[in-house]
């Protein structure tokens, strides 16, 4: 090679350089136990006075099954872990007990009980000036195991749930028109704000699950049951105090820091700060909520393609739009499972929604049976979050926090009670192009739905794609860090397997690993088989596989850049770390050790 070639080439390479590289940082060392840069007790003293005696060293309940893993106090702890609420409310503890060959859920070694942001501030202060692995957990639903780590502080916002509603809400430094919102504590809980808002005659769209969290669920960008209407959860958002990692209690709004408050909707939990409040915009609630319920089971593989076939036709003349959200699951035996909501509609106009496709179903008893009947029902939208009335009306939709002294509103959907606890074997997303549901496409979508049911089952979640959203919902998720590709889907695409708790180590609660292994595998081919119609498939952050390759892009597309910028500017040294979150390309995987 010339002299003169090699200088071009040796000039061309910064310009070569991947888009998310950084400036070199210096490797950086994060303190454990033991280690001689650990504080001492007198540092952790004073923490604990300057927390007000909110510091605590963290038990995990889990220690009797180690030490005594037969014994009638370990089957309580296992028992208190398929109870969401249980879970909530010890520190030590996740939602999701780990991910093979991924994770397993592990206390910190202390956390400080955080009653509001001055807590917060100074438990960001403490582990900044001792270099410390930082951790935050409000309700601990992270699949990915963002919400602990050993040899970590741990600041909980449990007791940070108060929620206020403003008849006229205005964010700091703006001079917009007022607006009804409703202000929410970082530890506050969905199926508590849904409620009160509710009670006032409002909507705030958040997530499906009543016991998630609302901070994480916002910065994840967050669906629920009617984001086909409502939009994006992260884009309701007016206004966040959080703590960055100078230890400062900033707000974010449009008008404030304005950066950061675009990359807080949407740009992932535990990544640029600790968020202590959020303010969200509420909506007239509709008159009627309600749900279609029924499970159809083909009697060969060939009336099973059909059937889909069939379905995804109805789906877009019918359901593709603001009305209907949640999920029909595809499984391998040949059943065609239908759990889907709507709002805005009364029960007989639903149930005529639906007429066209039962009667093309019955019209083939030959091919076709009704394991689970057509069940259509609407309830006042008031009363949908009632748990008293849920209770009464609806005894096998929710269940209650079984504990004696649980608060009477402690609820949750009888269908998350699988995910409470669970140890997970794979998980894995994709949007749905709304492309594909074109005619000329129907037949192809079709193909790729049957043929992923072969290897394991999986679900249309349509309140997971905006497209069919009003256009205000969709300009408004355009707005936040969320990946484009939900805006332009009809739905996220998801398959996953799982287990009951489980701990590895632990005698008589250790996960099927072998199992766990083909499962995955399953898991992976179904999904292969949906990517080949999506060029460069999106992946929900929260819900995703943990090993994703090139999450950057499949979590945010082009908005990663952006979002590394604020990282950088906002926490330059990384003191906010969680797997896959951004940034966290500079660390180890476990958050400890930053590469130089």
């Amino acid at each position: 090679m010339k002299r003169r070639d090699l200088l071009k080439l040796t000039g061309g390479l910064p310009l070569m350089s991947t888009a998310y590289a950084q400036s070199a940082k210096p490797a950086f060392g994060r303190s454990r136990p033991g280690d001689p840069a650990w504080p001492s007790d007198a540092r952790w003293q004073a923490l604990e006075d300057q927390v007000g005696g909110q510091l605590v060293r963290v038990r995990s309940p889990l220690e009797v099954c180690t030490a005594t893993p037969g014994s009638a106090a370990c089957a309580a702890v296992f028992k208190g872990l398929k109870n969401p609420y249980y879970i909530r409310d010890d520190l030590a503890l996740t939602q999701t007990s780990g991910w093979a060959d991924a994770w397993t859920s592990a206390p910190s070694t202390w956390a400080v009980a955080a009653r509001g942001a001055p807590d917060v501030a100074a438990a960001v202060d403490f582990a900044r000036q001792h270099k410390l692995r930082l951790v935050v957990k409000g309700g601990g639903h992270s699949y990915q195991g963002t919400s602990n780590a050993p040899d970590s502080l741990l600041v909980w916002t449990r007791s940070m749930d108060g929620i206020v509603l403003h008849d006229a809400f205005v964010g700091q430094g703006c001079t917009s028109a007022p607006q009804k919102a409703i202000s929410v504590g970082a530890g506050a809980i969905w199926r508590d704000v849904y409620a009160t808002a509710a009670k006032a005659g409002r909507y705030v769209q958040g997530g499906g699950c009543l016991t998630v969290g609302v901070a994480g669920l916002i910065q994840s960008g967050g669906f629920g049951s009617f984001s086909k209407r409502f939009g994006l959860a992260a884009a309701g958002l007016l206004e966040a105090e959080v703590v960055t990692a100078d230890g400062k209690v900033s707000v974010a709004n449009a008008c404030t820091n304005p950066d950061l408050f675009w990359g807080l909707k949407g740009g992932g939990g535990g990544s640029l700060g600790v968020v202590t409040r959020l303010t969200l915009r509420t909506h007239d609630l509709p008159n009627f909520f309600g749900g279609a319920f029924a499970t159809v089971k083909a009697r060969s593989d060939a009336a099973y393609r059909r059937l889909i076939q069939r379905f995804m036709s109805f789906y877009r003349e019918s359901l593709f739009n603001p009305a209907w959200g949640e999920i029909v699951r595809f499984r391998p035996d040949n059943t065609l499972e239908i759990a889907m909501v709507f709002q805005g509609l009364d029960q007989a106009a639903a149930a005529a929604v639906w007429k066209p496709f039962f009667d093309w179903v019955a019209a083939s008893p030959v091919d076709f049976a009704l394991v689970m009947p057509p069940m259509i029902v609407a309830v006042p939208a008031r009363y949908f979050w009632d748990a008293a009335f849920l209770k009464q009306n609806a005894p096998d939709v929710v269940l209650s926090d079984d504990r004696s002294d649980a608060p009477a509103e402690n609820v949750f959907w009888r269908g998350n009670l699988g995910e409470a606890g669970w140890f997970l074997h794979a998980y894995q997303s994709t949007w749905m192009p709304a492309a594909l549901l074109a005619p000329e496409r129907e037949a192809q979508l079709a193909d790729a739905l049957f043929a992923s049911s072969r290897h394991w089952s999986h679900a249309l979640h349509f309140n997971k794609g905006l497209a069919g959203a009003p256009a205000e919902a969709v300009a408004a998720a355009r707005d936040t860090a969320t990946n484009p590709a939900a805006i332009e889907a009809f739905a996220l695409a998801i398959s996953a397997a799982e287990g009951p708790p489980a701990f590895p180590g632990m005698a008589g609660h250790e996960p099927d690993l072998a199992l766990a292994r083909r499962n995955a595998a399953k898991v992976g081919a179904a999904m292969a088989e949906l990517r080949k119609l999506v060029p460069e498939p999106g992946s929900y952050v929260s819900e995703s596989n943990y090993f994703e390759a090139g999450w950057q892009r499949a979590f945010w597309g082009a908005n990663y850049p952006r979002l590394r910028a604020v990282k950088d500017k906002y926490d330059p040294d990384g003191l906010f770390f969680v797997h896959h979150g951004v940034g966290s390309e500079d660390w180890s995987p476990d958050g400890f050790t930053r590469r130089v």
